[in-house]
């Protein structure tokens, strides 16, 4: 470390930081559906996440290797100033849709910021096409629909296993497994999602002469990779955590952990095959999955179509305001703190908006306003409507309301006389 420059260890420090807001801007990942189905309380939940994350960290470097060496071409030039505009366009895009709180992918926000940046600097013969439509586009889009599928297979398979017994004979046992469940998403997102950092640490070590092209990432970054990404989980981002345990669907124990086992799966498989998957795209479409296999269930397609629309605009958005910052950072010393000058200012203003209304632990399952069930919803409650019984009493307003109705006895009116009986 005694050959690192300054520049080195300012984009060391801006991939930590980068680190930190992917850990809270991902917390939801794991634990949204376990805090609003009351398995875990909020604070529990996050010390729980971020211990795990932490250790996931140190489990494999498929990824980082992804990042390092895939992606971006090690030796077309990249310099120092690339990485930290590419790091730059993440981060504030990181923190515009914590602050919208929607779910978008850290992961591609931190991949279009290197692409855009590295074409403004370099050109087109800096990125590797081909490892970003193997590894980045193609799992982008099938990754939400397979963990979808796989959620809505399991909330299915275990609403048939659990059919016939009492809710409160198997809430023990569902709680157990959300609990589970929700610490193998954790542990499968610190594989995941922390070697990424570690994978723009060791191209700016590389870039600057540190270490050897290709090598594995030194332990003191996974180290450190390691813990930002833990205590930006434990603070945790309950904007989000909000939206996904709120916003999307009404989750049931059974759903959570349903949703949470398939996304666990699919994230641990993919960093096993180093493939830099986006864990909010599966944990989204993980939760989607798990609301259409209830009989009943209700997605609110609203809250999703935002959702997909912030992760097609996360690649170009993010690549655009690392463009600018790359244009910027090529002019020079001064260019580089213009930069860092302009992106503390809009880091500083969205904290400030986001304090006008302010979420965390103590508000974080107040839920949204109900939704009326859209063309999609109805088409699939005709299908499988919902099932008959006693209203749980986490059902919508308007449902119970319906079903007291539909429960209360018929009078005969005043003015039609009773028909004998025979």
């Amino acid at each position: 470390m005694e050959h690192i420059t300054l520049l080195i260890g300012i984009v060391i420090v801006t991939a930590l930081v980068f680190d930190f807001t992917n850990g809270f801007h991902d917390t939801a990942n794991a634990m949204a559906t376990t805090i609003s189905t009351g398995a875990l309380r909020p604070k529990t939940a996050v010390a729980m996440s971020a211990g795990l994350n932490l250790v996931g960290a140190f489990l494999s470097v498929e990824v980082a290797k992804t990042i390092s060496g895939g992606i971006i071409d090690e030796s077309a030039g990249i310099r120092p100033e690339v990485i930290f505009a590419g790091l730059v366009g993440a981060i504030v895009w990181n923190l515009l849709t914590w602050l919208a709180g929607l779910p978008s992918s850290s992961s591609h926000a931190l991949f279009g910021g290197l692409i855009g940046a590295t074409l403004v600097s370099v050109g087109t013969g800096g990125v590797h096409g081909e490892a970003v439509v193997m590894k980045v586009l193609i799992p982008a889009v099938a990754a939400p629909f397979v963990a979808g599928l796989a959620a809505m297979a399991a909330t299915r398979l275990t609403y048939r296993l659990a059919r016939g017994r009492a809710e409160a004979d198997t809430a023990k046992g569902y709680r157990a497994g959300q609990i589970a469940s929700a610490a193998l998403v954790s542990l499968a997102h610190g594989t995941n999602d922390a070697q990424k950092t570690m994978g723009v640490i060791t191209l700016a070590l590389i870039t600057g002469g540190v270490v050897a092209p290709h090598s594995d990432p030194p332990m003191w970054v996974i180290a450190s990779a390691g813990l930002a990404i833990a205590l930006g989980t434990y603070l945790g981002g309950w904007r989000i955590i909000r939206t996904m345990g709120k916003g999307i669907t009404d989750i049931q124990p059974p759903q959570g952990f349903a949703a949470q086992t398939g996304a666990a799966a699919t994230i641990l498989a993919s960093s096993h095959l180093g493939f830099a998957l986006s864990t909010t795209q599966v944990c989204s479409g993980s939760v989607m999955g798990s609301g259409l296999g209830r009989k009943g269930g209700v997605v609110r397609w609203s809250t999703a179509g935002r959702m997909v629309v912030a992760w097609g605009l996360t690649l170009p958005a993010a690549g655009l305001v690392s463009a600018g910052a790359a244009y910027l950072a090529d002019q020079g010393s001064w260019g580089v703190a213009t930069v860092a000058v302009l992106a503390l200012a809009i880091c500083g203003g969205i904290w400030a908006a986001s304090r006008r209304k302010p979420v965390d632990h103590t508000n974080v399952n107040e839920g949204p306003a109900v939704e009326p069930a859209g063309v999609v919803t109805t088409a699939l409650q005709t299908v499988a409507p919902p099932p008959a019984g006693p209203v749980p009493a986490h059902t919508e307003p308007h449902a119970q309301a319906h079903a007291e109705t539909a429960a209360e006895p018929r009078t005969t009116p005043a003015h039609q006389p009773a028909t004998a009986s025979s």
